[in-house]
């Protein structure tokens, strides 16, 4: 089983945990890592593009000109595709980009962003992540006494909303809860600063 070494937020080593093989101990799966990553920005698209068809642009009410003996090419309308500001052809309409994966495959992905996380010596766990009021020197504090100065994700066991309104301002940090943990944000950011009850809390849902 993996060990790591727990930390205060004055970033003082205070003890070691062990961490579940099952979760933060597997062989990363970069097939379904990418599966994954591509699965939710996906579902982060808006999807509001929109093109105006034939029936949808202004004008066009009348025939241009007689079917026979003018010489040119018979029209119907002038909102026809073929000519300026005519309709346009098969263009985008609103729609939803979101799809699911398997069930078994999201844990996968989950499982194979945290372990990786572990290899490359990227987790830093804390013993509690608790602020009595937002203020987002704290959290500058607490990078700066673990010496984190790339992109950190802050995980906590339970929604903190101090911890999340103290964090909210600071480029390349984000916080979110046990909850909330994404295979997403997990890669995204270069350091994952969990708490001890989020590691259990993990554990819990995926070993």
């Amino acid at each position: 089983m993996p060990k790591v070494a727990v930390y205060s937020v004055n970033g003082s080593e205070v003890g070691e945990i062990e961490l579940s093989e099952a979760v933060f101990g597997i062989e990363p799966n970069v097939h379904v890592l990418h599966s994954a990553v591509v699965m939710q920005q996906a579902s982060l698209r808006a999807g509001t593009h929109k093109t105006k068809g034939r029936s949808e642009v202004r004008g066009g009410g009348r025939k241009p000109w007689k079917q026979k003996g003018t010489g040119r090419a018979r029209q119907g309308s002038i909102r026809a595709p073929q000519w300026k500001g005519g309709g346009i052809v098969f263009g985008p309409t609103p729609r939803s980009y979101a799809y699911k994966l398997p069930k078994k495959v999201r844990r996968l992905a989950i499982k194979s962003a945290l372990s990786s996380k572990v290899i490359d010596n990227d987790i830093l766990v804390l013993d509690q992540l608790n602020y009595a009021a937002p203020k987002t020197k704290d959290v500058v504090a607490l990078l700066k006494n673990l010496k984190v100065e790339s992109r950190a994700l802050l995980v906590t066991g339970e929604y903190n909303e101090n911890v999340a309104l103290s964090a909210r301002n600071l480029p390349g940090v984000k916080f979110v809860s046990a909850e909330g943990l994404n295979v997403l944000d997990v890669l995204l950011h270069d350091k994952l600063i969990i708490t001890k009850d989020a590691v259990s809390k993990v554990e819990e849902v995926l070993a």
